[in-house]
């Protein structure tokens, strides 16, 4: 049985943060759950009292992402999972992409995880550890088309991430990509937002759409007990999939990518 303890979650309002954050809530756990609208929590704080702390956060706002850890510890005396789940998805084609949507784009799902880590790690470091999630997904190792600013978002997570594991390993700390595959939440719809269309990738988008329509992906909620199982292993590690979808991707994506480095070996060997 696993002892208590502590989440820190962010985009706790719906998808999987809300999902995560009711199951941490009905094991017993404490959680401080953020959102930008914590109207969106009243009926967790309502079952669970005191063991939820409802916070208002836009991650986007470093000052706000350290006063919201800060508020956490300060309620709680401890910070055991912090989990970076906040951002949504930009869809449009790179030449459709704006100037302020790619800047968002990266502001929420990059530079608001960069953030908060930042400002849970003095707090994770004095009591000798903790875990740290990172809410990636499938998109974060292999592109889609159309997805092109939210790919350089996940892939940017990755690479930090991955960094940080290996400085924050010492002291205790453990962090691990969480990717999931297609699941049913608004992702792709109320959270989602679009670029401006250009004819010249219609086909392109009719073609993705197609493909969406033939899946149909499992609630959010159904990834609770992989991450239960996450946080309490001795020996987490640094990537997991959820759902069966991401792994024949990711092995055709590096299948690809080995196949195409081997075959110009002869060139590169030659760049000396």
């Amino acid at each position: 049985m696993s002892t208590s303890k502590t989440w820190f979650i962010t985009g706790a309002s719906r998808g999987f943060g809300r999902a995560w954050a009711q199951a941490a809530l009905e094991r017993g756990d404490r959680v401080a759950a953020t959102a930008r609208d914590t109207s969106t929590l009243d009926d967790l704080a309502d079952r669970h009292g005191d063991a939820l702390l409802p916070l208002t956060l836009d991650v986007t706002d470093r000052a706000g992402a350290f006063a919201a850890v800060h508020a956490a510890h300060e309620r709680f005396g401890a910070l055991d999972v912090v989990v970076n789940n906040a951002g949504y998805g930009l869809f449009g084609a790179i030449e459709e992409v704006s100037e302020p949507e790619a800047r968002q784009q990266l502001d929420t799902n990059l530079l608001g995880p960069l953030w908060v880590t930042q400002a849970a790690l003095p707090i994770l470091r004095a009591q000798g550890g903790g875990r740290i999630l990172q809410v990636s997904s499938i998109g974060g190792i292999a592109a889609f088309g159309l997805l092109g600013l939210y790919h350089a978002s996940k892939w940017g997570l990755e690479g930090f991430s991955e960094s940080l594991a290996l400085e924050t390993a010492p002291h205790g700390i453990r962090v691990t990509l969480v990717e999931p595959g297609p699941y049913a939440t608004d992702w792709s719809g109320a959270s989602g937002q679009h670029a401006t269309p250009l004819p010249a990738y219609d086909a392109i988008r009719e073609a993705r759409a197609a493909q969406r329509s033939a899946l149909t992906p499992p609630a959010a909620a159904a990834t609770a007990p992989a991450i239960l199982r996450l946080v309490d292993a001795d020996e987490p590690p640094l990537r997991l999939f959820l759902g069966p979808f991401p792994l024949p991707v990711a092995e055709r994506a590096y299948a690809d990518r080995l196949a195409t480095w081997r075959a110009w070996a002869p060139v590169s060997d030659a760049a000396v």
